[in-house]
């Protein structure tokens, strides 16, 4: 299975699980620092959408600000479109195969991690496939690629209590690899799942930063 073949399964998972989440659930504050469930979906939405050209006219037409960019294009999604519109717009773009200029793989990470931003703040974790999660935590912990994966790990080993995968050394963080994976982001809800020594460093790390 190609990463893109993994990112279609991810957003038809995550598509049936957006479609169950009750109307209050949307308003409620995501695992993303300022970001409702609506504005996470509308993210999503926004970046299955982009292309390299429109990504980088938009970025000019923000006057280079990233952030400024990315809360533009989740209001145009958002505006006007009901829970369930939204949920129907994200279930077109599962064939999709536009992104930002960026290796597949950070969309891949990007699907799962927003769609746990969702789903771990309104309840808990949902399965994905193993090789996803593997495939997306060998990405991060080489990346400092936007969300500064690799700077932020450094130094503490990573342990997956449900999978065969470990990463580094130092003190010890242990837990679900999709939780690893939350953390290695910067989701410090993500840290009350892990245990060892090497959660502090984690938390600390994890203080005011989002991706």
């Amino acid at each position: 299975m190609d990463t893109w073949q993994m990112i279609r399964a991810e957003r038809q998972s995550l598509v049936e699980g957006l479609a169950t989440l009750p109307a209050a659930a949307w308003d409620q504050p995501s695992l993303c620092a300022g970001w409702t469930v609506r504005d996470v979906v509308g993210h999503v939405i926004a970046t299955a959408s982009m292309t390299p050209p429109r990504f980088f006219a938009k970025l000019i037409g923000s006057g280079f600000r990233f952030d400024a960019m990315v809360n533009k294009e989740i209001a145009a999604v958002i505006a006007g479109r009901s829970d369930s519109e939204l949920v129907e717009s994200l279930r077109a773009r599962i064939p999709a195969r536009t992104a930002p200029p960026g290796p597949a793989l950070s969309w891949l990470g990007e699907t799962i991690v927003h769609g746990e931003d969702v789903f771990r703040a309104v309840g808990g974790y949902r399965d994905h496939p193993v090789p996803h999660l593997v495939a997306v935590a060998d990405f991060y912990r080489g990346s400092d690629l936007l969300i500064g994966a690799k700077s932020r790990i450094a130094g503490v080993c990573l342990t997956a209590t449900d999978a065969q995968w470990k990463h580094g050394s130092g003190p010890e963080a242990a837990g679900p690899l999709v939780a690893l994976i939350m953390a290695m982001t910067g989701r410090t809800a993500a840290l009350d799942d892990l245990a060892g020594n090497g959660v502090a460093v984690l938390r600390e790390r994890a203080a005011g930063r989002r991706g």
